[in-house]
């Protein structure tokens, strides 16, 4: 599912303008992306938490020119699904 068929399905589902919730989720996905550079965990009751998750630095091989990188340590986002959230999927 793409943005542009979740704005479609909230207008369709809230009587509300296409304009009004695109930008409403243009705001959420800044508020989520702004916390998270910060540092900050976003925790949705009953559908997840987007959490900043740590790599340590590691040694990677390149097999074409039989050469060793070391790719160093960095954060990445990733979302973690509610328990609730994981047993509709199932």
């Amino acid at each position: 599912m793409t943005k542009a068929e979740i704005v479609n399905e909230v207008a369709k589902a809230t009587g509300i303008e296409k304009l009004a919730v695109q930008s409403v989720i243009e705001s959420f996905m800044e508020s989520v992306e702004g916390a998270l550079a910060k540092g900050e965990p976003v925790y949705l009751r009953g559908f997840g938490s987007f959490i900043i998750k740590h790599r340590a630095e590691k040694a990677a091989r390149n097999i074409t020119k039989n050469t060793t990188l070391t790719i160093p340590a960095h954060n990445i986002p990733a979302f973690k699904p509610a328990k609730v959230f994981v047993s509709k999927v199932k």
